[in-house]
């Protein structure tokens, strides 16, 4: 099996550092797990037993995070439902963000040491790491799971911490037009999009869903709130419990009518 053009050596000791197991790694590198082996053997890695039996390397988490709702925990399960991965063959999830100032958020919040996926030709975006069985077994129980593009619930969140989940969904996977009078949510669940417009209607916000299809053939539902005035008001109600914990550009985007509206 030919390794993939541009993976070097260096390459694959960053990759299997990071906590990759050998079974994520052949696909990425395109050599087998004895010819990766061979090559940490050859610079004198020592290796984990884990990695070499498929399981990810431990990392430092708290895994009772997902078990105590908690402004944070909501913020960060809205960011996971919408823009998160499971991973279907270990005990592994992982965020993709540009910021990495978000993805730090989520490693202090989580207690979780920050471990980031090596970048390569498949994967140019920051990811964040995170290895528990406890972890991804909590996320299973809300319906949570690898296939969840299609198929996730909208979760059972209290109404104390539902701002924070929203603002969550918001910064995973929401648009915001930069002159602040449009912003969508998108996602391939009509569960889940619908469950956000009940939300929506409950804190009367102007709403509305409308789906297409796309190029493989699934549908794609999108939520819309326009206008001047409904912006601002949503962003009052999610942004009210915010520390710093939430993406800039959206929070000035919705928030910049919100002084016209005083004015007028």
């Amino acid at each position: 099996m030919p390794r993939k053009p541009g993976i070097t050596d260096e390459t694959i000791i960053k990759m299997y550092k990071s906590g990759m197991s050998f079974k994520e790694m052949a696909p990425n590198i395109g050599l087998s797990d004895r010819a990766i082996r061979n090559v940490l053997y050859k610079h004198g890695i020592e290796m984990n037993r884990q990695q070499y039996s498929g399981q990810p390397r431990k990392h430092k988490v708290n895994e009772d995070f997902f078990k105590v709702w908690t402004h944070e925990m909501a913020w960060i399960l809205g960011l996971f439902v919408t823009d998160g991965h499971v991973n279907n063959k270990i005990h592994s999830i992982s965020f993709s963000q540009k910021d990495e100032r978000i993805l730090r958020l989520i490693a202090k919040h989580m207690e979780a040491d920050y471990i980031l996926a090596p970048t390569g030709p498949t994967r140019k975006t920051p990811t964040l790491l995170i290895n528990s069985k406890e972890i991804k077994n909590d996320l299973d129980k809300m319906g949570i799971t690898s296939k969840k593009s299609f198929t996730v619930p909208f979760p059972d969140v209290p109404e104390e911490f539902m701002p924070s989940f929203v603002r969550g969904v918001i910064d995973g996977d929401g648009w915001v037009q930069k002159t602040g009078y449009v912003m969508n949510i998108t996602s391939g669940s009509f569960q889940f999009v619908n469950g956000l417009f009940t939300v929506f209607q409950f804190w009367k916000i102007n709403c509305e869903i409308t789906s297409t299809i796309s190029q493989t053939g699934k549908p794609i539902y999108r939520l819309w709130v326009k206008g001047k005035y409904e912006l601002p008001k949503l962003a009052k109600i999610i942004y009210e419990n915010a520390s710093d914990n939430y993406i800039h550009n959206k929070k000035e985007r919705m928030t910049q009518r919100a002084t016209e509206l005083k004015n007028e």
